[in-house]
């Protein structure tokens, strides 16, 4: 098992790594780890700690697991993602997602898992 630091570590790899698939799919990034508000840090751990302790579920379990964990802050589906307003376009089912939404999670997953287990 990892302990806090290297879940943060681990978290933060993500999160940077998300936020370079998104712009290289023609989207507005996130904020970088350093600047994201508390809440975005804790969503990137959440997806994390699923990951490591779901290593056997398909890719689509992990969009699950955000879909769940925006519900119950308050997040609707919504055309455009705004925080304020707690919308976001990906508030969908998995399969309706675009493809690179897809492979997001994927990569969310296979990183996850792979530099857990560099640090165990």
């Amino acid at each position: 098992m990892i302990d806090d630091n290297q879940l943060n570590i681990i978290a933060k790899t993500v999160h940077e790594s998300m936020r370079a698939w998104i712009a290289a799919n023609d989207e507005t990034p996130p904020a970088a780890w350093d600047d994201a508000p508390d809440w975005m840090r804790q969503s990137s751990r959440d997806s994390v700690i699923f990951a490591i302790a779901n290593p056997d579920t398909p890719v689509s379990a992990q969009h699950d697991q955000w879909l769940e964990q925006k519900k119950k802050d308050g997040w609707v589906y919504g055309p455009v993602k705004d925080e304020a307003k707690k919308t976001h376009p990906m508030m969908v089912p998995f399969r309706d997602l675009p493809d690179y939404e897809k492979r997001k999670d994927a990569i969310v997953k296979a990183l996850s898992l792979a530099l857990t287990e560099k640090m165990s």
